[in-house]
């Protein structure tokens, strides 16, 4: 289970209506915003480029940097480049001592925060500003930023005239205006009476010297230029190698960070430049390691090095939306937090936070640097449990599930143990500590009669093709009449089914809990469980599954390195098939014919996180239910995950009620009768939620529907 101080925190802050509501009204908006404003441009292009040009800043940072100092320095700049800390700040302190420096003014940096700047120059007796709004009002809150681009997102204008009332001790109403006028009116004076400015910048060009920085406020053009010292805090990350490389990053930024066209100011600084007294400036430009070179040597983790700092992947998170960067974040929040907490401040720092994503996917669907979020995410999981190992608990179920013949046999016993809990096909109620999961949704009853144990039963006849079927956990002891569907349909197209007994489950709790090797293990053994027949057709009705046995091979591979394994492996792979695109392939080759209804019947679709995000399948099963005259009423976030998440709506009940209650909202505002999915998954998460509400919406697999037709 999660940490009890997590726990608490991720609960006080879904309780909280006003944060959620803002989270949630923002993240909607930004959706449409962003999509407007990538109108006219080839998003998926755009960002390979983006991932190239900060590829090559990965593989050659050091020659970057190195190329960067020699430019900047011949304009005037002087460059520290440092992986210390503390060095940094003590190099900041002596300048200011050196020029007697006793105010500063501040423009966005979370660089300086990732260092604790302020604090420690404050401790120095030096009055340190914040002049970006949002950051003055975090500073003013005595609190942190909560999200990388929108720091003070959490706070209402409520608050905030609360806190302005306290700094000029008189009331202030909480109209943004009459807000923006108090800040700008306190501000004002500061940027004219600073002795140094510090920003950060977001991107630096080696081949001038330069620094770009992007705001809305202009006050990073006053820090910049108003005081006669100018100290840049800029992370090696933020480097790139030719003037040319701006351009691509700029189109993105704004668009990928707020939903806008452009931001309203756009600074490039090359060395240094004159005061109002005709002076030079004193411009110092600090590239921040802290760690990026170890990154950056890292094969998996330098992918990190593609991160622009926009926080798409923080507006798009179904799970940041509900707690915030409060709960989900160190000092970098979000999921591409996780990854730079894990690295700029210690595995440790991490420990919890990575625990909070699901996996869906959709940050590495909207990110402009092209990184698998998700997969790095993973990787973290994986070298906390190598080093810290696995709970108790945990490592019993994954040494349970790794003995096929003990996991199927506990399964048959407990559907005879569940009888005195099961209404109607459901578990609506659990006893003691295992109350809270069935708390929010009704859970399947454990079937009476395995998939496995029925198919012996099925005649099938002497069919021209053969395919594997993979059931999966659920399809085979919880929804065997799934699988009975799927077996009937691919009949009907004459291809026979056949279900080797020795597959077990596909290692997705294991791969996602950490347990990479125990997953690794589990895919090699059903890897040769299912090539013993020789068939056409590797088939899965479970995207979850699907994604397991298509992609976990690589992983195995790479875990066991074993040549002779290898073509074997691709062998695999290029059989399978999730039970969507296959149905529509054979549905389009006019093997299959599904017969229309006389009465059209309106449904809507969820798409499964996995269906849609990795194996890229949308679109085929809304063909294939269009094909059979279904009117198809698309809901809200179709695509958004509904809380599932496997072990995760275990470990994180409070978050998964909260996802599932959205979804559910969604499917009703629909006012259709059914809902369908590719995945067995959300099948238990969706139906046991309008069980427990007492809703009669139906809750169908896509080959529950299909099998009506044929």
């Amino acid at each position: 289970m999660a940490d009890r101080a997590l726990k608490k925190s991720i609960e006080k802050a879904i309780q909280n209506p006003v944060l959620t509501g803002t989270l949630g009204r923002f993240s909607e908006a930004y959706v449409i915003a962003k999509a407007k404003a990538y109108e006219g441009i080839d998003f998926e292009e755009l960002r390979s480029r983006i991932a190239e040009i900060k590829r090559c800043t990965a593989e050659h940072l050091y020659e970057l940097a190195e190329e960067f100092k020699k430019n900047a320095e011949a304009k005037g700049a002087k460059v520290f480049i440092t992986n210390d800390t503390e060095k940094i700040k003590e190099y900041i302190l002596n300048v200011a001592k050196e020029k007697g420096v006793r105010s500063i003014i501040k423009s966005k940096s979370m660089a300086s925060e990732e260092i604790h700047l302020n604090s420690y120059l404050e401790k120095e007796g030096i009055e340190v500003n914040e002049t970006d709004l949002g950051e003055w009002i975090i500073q003013l809150a005595k609190q942190k930023p909560s999200h990388m681009v929108l720091p003070a997102i959490h706070i209402t204008k409520e608050e905030i005239g609360e806190l302005f009332s306290k700094k000029i001790n008189e009331e202030v109403r909480s109209e943004i205006p009459e807000l923006v006028k108090v800040a700008r009116k306190q501000l004002r004076d500061k940027f004219l009476n600073a002795d140094m400015g510090i920003s950060g910048a977001n991107i630096a060009v080696a081949e001038t010297g330069s620094i770009v920085i992007i705001e809305n406020e202009g006050n990073a053009g006053l820090v910049t230029t108003l005081p006669k010292i100018h100290i840049a805090l800029v992370g090696l990350e933020k480097l790139v190698a030719n003037f040319s490389d701006v351009v691509p990053i700029l189109t993105a930024l704004p668009k990928s960070a707020t939903g806008q066209l452009f931001t309203s100011y756009v600074s490039i600084i090359t060395g240094q430049s004159l005061n109002t007294d005709s002076s030079f400036k004193d411009l110092h430009i600090i590239l921040i390691d802290n760690k990026r070179t170890e990154m950056a040597r890292d094969p998996i983790f330098k992918e990190a090095f593609q991160c622009i700092r926009c926080a798409s992947c923080l507006n798009v998170c179904p799970v940041f939306r509900l707690v915030g960067g409060h709960v989900f974040g160190h000092v970098y929040t979000g999921p591409i937090g996780i990854i730079l907490t894990a690295w700029f401040n210690g595995f440790s720092k991490a420990m919890n936070i990575q625990q909070l994503c699901i996996q869906c996917g959709r940050c590495k669907e909207f990110c402009p640097g092209k990184i698998d979020i998700p997969g790095l995410i993973l990787e973290i999981r994986g070298r906390i449990v190598k080093e810290k190992g696995m709970p108790f608990i945990q490592k019993s179920i994954f040494s349970i599930v790794n003995n096929r013949r003990l996991f199927h046999s506990i399964l048959r016993k407990a559907s005879l143990l569940q009888r005195p809990f099961v209404q109607e096909g459901f578990i609506r109620h659990l006893p003691m500590f295992f109350t809270e999961i069935a708390d929010y949704r009704s859970l399947p009853a454990i079937a009476e009669i395995s998939l496995r144990d029925r198919i012996k039963d099925i005649k099938q006849g002497n069919l021209e093709e053969k395919a594997v079927f993979f059931a999966g956990c659920l399809i085979d002891f919880v929804y065997p009449e799934i699988g009975e569907a799927v077996i009937k349909i691919l009949n009907k197209a004459g291809i026979e089914v056949i279900f080797p007994e020795e597959q077990t489950c596909c290692g997705a709790p294991a791969r996602y809990s950490g347990a990479l090797d125990v997953a690794d293990k589990i895919v090699i053994n059903n890897i040769n469980a299912l090539l013993k027949e020789d068939v056409q057709y590797i088939v899965s009705a479970c995207p979850t599954c699907a994604v397991s046995l298509k992609y976990g091979f690589i992983s195995a591979l790479k875990t066991y390195q074993k040549n002779s394994f290898v073509n074997k492996a691709k062998e695999f792979a290029s059989k399978i098939y999730d039970f969507s695109s296959l149905i529509y392939c054979l549905v389009k080759t006019k093997r299959l014919k599904i017969k229309s209804f006389d009465r059209q019947e309106a449904i809507t679709y969820h798409d499964s996180c996995h269906l849609k995000r990795t194996l890229n399948v949308y679109l085929e099963p809304r063909e294939v239910l269009t094909t059979a005259k279904y009117e198809i009423r698309e809901m809200f976030e179709s695509d958004m995950c509904c809380g599932m998440g496997g072990y995760y709506s275990i470990k994180f009940p409070e978050i998964s009620k909260a996802l599932l209650q959205r979804k559910l909202k969604n499917i009703r505002d629909t006012k259709t009768e059914m809902v369908v999915m590719d995945c067995p998954g959300c099948v238990m998460q969706i139906r046991g939620g309008f069980d427990k509400e007492k809703d009669n919406t139906q809750v169908k697999h896509l080959a529950e529907v299909i099998v009506k037709g044929i």
